[in-house]
């Protein structure tokens, strides 16, 4: 197997960089002696036409070796600010690919979830998903779900309230009065799998909410319900479910 490319280029290039500064180093002694015998020349120190002309050209071979020189040191400085474009770029795209991963890994235990993998069986409710989003508002999410070998439509109703302490007295809210997204007392709910309910609530000043009551009751195709309390809970955002 051979040695990764990427791990040579730079070495390569810094042994350039370096030879290139000894070859500018070597440039700008030559030039000054190169200089220092013009100076001598004018001064009346015996010098043959000859040497004179051999000098000139010499003077001019190292000027052009020099601005050779500078190029190719202003190329490598271009490529190494290229490469470091590229790197970044690179390790940019293999951030955002594991971001794609992570939301598609999320979404797979999802709807792994959904199948029951533990075995229960009928009418479920998950964890209640509560996101700020600014001013003071927050989102929330609500999954019913049914598991069974047929999966009948279902059609009912969910209920939320939200249970805390507000000038030190338990108050219950109803979330239809805290949510605008929210009608009536419940929402309604139609659904083979599972069903959302989405939108967003602004509490009481005042109001420290300390649980959440979920409940759905299904009237079709036959009466069911179940309620569940949880703990008021914020998270960062809600789970990925592939939408």
């Amino acid at each position: 197997m051979g040695k990764p490319r990427s791990r040579l280029v730079p070495i390569r290039q810094a042994g350039a960089l370096n030879l290139i500064v000894l070859l500018l180093l070597f440039v700008a002694a030559t030039l000054a002696g190169i200089a220092l015998g013009r100076y001598s020349a004018e001064r009346g120190v015996r010098v043959s036409p000859a040497a004179l002309a051999s000098v000139q050209v010499r003077l001019t071979e190292t000027r052009d070796s020099l601005d050779v020189a500078l190029d190719e040191l202003e190329v490598l400085r271009t490529q190494r600010e290229v490469d470091k474009q590229a790197l970044e770029m690179l390790r940019a795209e293999m951030a955002a690919e594991r971001e794609r991963t992570a939301k598609i890994e999320e979404s797979l235990s999802f709807y792994r979830s959904l199948m029951g993998s533990d075995g229960a069986k009928g009418l479920q409710l998950r964890k209640p998903e509560l996101v700020p989003v600014g001013d003071g508002r927050i989102a929330y999410r609500f999954f019913v779900q049914q598991r069974e070998r047929e999966y009948d439509l279902l059609t009912g109703s969910l209920s939320v309230q939200i249970r805390g302490q507000q000038a030190a007295e338990q108050v219950d809210y109803t979330l239809a009065q805290l949510s605008e997204d929210f009608p009536d007392a419940s929402a309604a709910l139609q659904f083979r799998y599972f069903q959302a309910v989405e939108g967003e609530l602004l509490l009481p000043a005042g109001f420290k909410p300390s649980e959440i009551i979920v409940s759905v009751s299904i009237d079709k195709p036959r009466k069911t319900e179940v309620s569940e309390v949880y703990p008021w809970a914020l998270q960062e955002r809600f789970i990925n479910v592939g939408q």
